[in-house]
């Protein structure tokens, strides 16, 4: 490649571009826009192409923006693995939770309330297709846990199982429904 005095050069392997001022042999002296003079090997250089106006002489602007514009498809909402495995229903079967006033009650009654709400609760999920259910019954002496376990074993299409410990403790039971079952 040829080089004159007065060209405008780039060098190949740093980020420096300046106007040649001497040319010697094999070798050209630069200076840099900073005011520097510096010498590189000809095969070290080559000549920086011009960039004036003509550059985007041919180019509409909007060809341009339209080339820019790229239309994405919408992305689908994530669910977090977490999020994924929490029940879609929780029945609380505490007393208080179910009834205004429990004063007139004995135990057997309240636990008959807890039941027929447990058992109610339960088929609404069936029959509207839910499939995990958690009735949350406390620790307390374990007689309402014992009476829903007993419920639970009476329908076919269900499995039951303690509750995630870390946000129920030992007070809660899952129930999954299984949704395709035949008669």
């Amino acid at each position: 490649m040829s080089f004159k005095i007065g060209d405008t050069v780039s060098v190949l392997d740093d980020d420096i571009t300046g106007v040649v001022t001497k040319i010697s042999d094999n070798n050209l002296t630069i200076e840099t826009s900073d005011g520097f003079e510096m010498e590189f090997s000809i095969s070290e250089v080559i000549k920086a192409k011009s960039f004036s106006s003509n550059v985007f002489m041919n180019t509409d602007l909007n060809t341009v923006i339209s080339e820019k514009e790229q239309f994405q498809k919408r992305k689908s909402v994530k669910i977090k693995p977490k999020e994924r495995h929490l029940p879609a229903m929780e029945v609380d079967l505490h007393i208080h939770q179910i009834t205004t006033s429990n004063k007139h009650m004995n135990n057997y009654d309240m636990l008959n309330l807890q039941l027929d709400t447990a058992r109610h609760k339960l088929e609404f999920a069936i029959k509207k297709r839910i499939q995990k259910v958690v009735f949350i019954h406390g620790v307390g002496e374990g007689v309402l846990k014992a009476e829903l376990e007993y419920l639970f074993g009476r329908y076919d299409n269900v499995k039951f199982y303690p509750a995630d410990y870390q946000k129920y403790g030992l007070g809660a039971t899952e129930v999954y429904i299984y949704q395709n079952t035949n008669p």
